[in-house]
């Protein structure tokens, strides 16, 4: 079994609900606060792999939602000087396992770990699903 870095934003059910199946499969969860890490660009790229920009990030972030933000518009350089700002602007979680690394629960690292099954409803944001807010912004 693995140990899995987790970033995730403290209250986040979805997050939550991710580490869960982790800890089923028989990982190793270390969980920290993906708002308080102190990121450095370089650092914060090498989660995105050759993904494309929009997919970099969170589109339930209350500046993507509003439209002050628009993901398609950007280059890699300002997007992550943009996340560093703001840390909600990031896709969650951020995984590490061993230097290898991905955003978000859809990617092969994550299917990998839980034995290639993923419940459908660990990718998104509860909240939006439901049409309330969440508790921690």
């Amino acid at each position: 079994m693995a140990t899995i870095t987790f970033y995730q934003k403290p209250g986040c059910t979805t997050n939550a609900r991710q580490i869960q199946a982790f800890n089923a499969a028989g990982h190793d969860i270390i969980a920290k606060d993906i708002l308080m890490e102190p990121w450095a660009s370089e650092e914060l790229r090498r989660f995105f792999g050759n993904t494309p920009v929009a997919s970099w990030f969170n589109q339930a972030a209350p500046r993507i939602k509003s439209g002050e933000v628009n993901p398609a518009l950007i280059d890699a350089q300002r997007a992550l000087a943009l996340m560093l700002d703001d840390p909600l602007l990031i896709r969650r979680p951020l995984i590490d396992v061993d230097g290898s690394r991905c955003a978000g629960f859809d990617h092969e690292l994550v299917l990998s770990l839980l034995g290639r099954k993923t419940p459908d409803d660990l990718e998104g944001c509860v909240h939006d699903a439901n049409e309330t807010r969440c508790p921690q912004t």
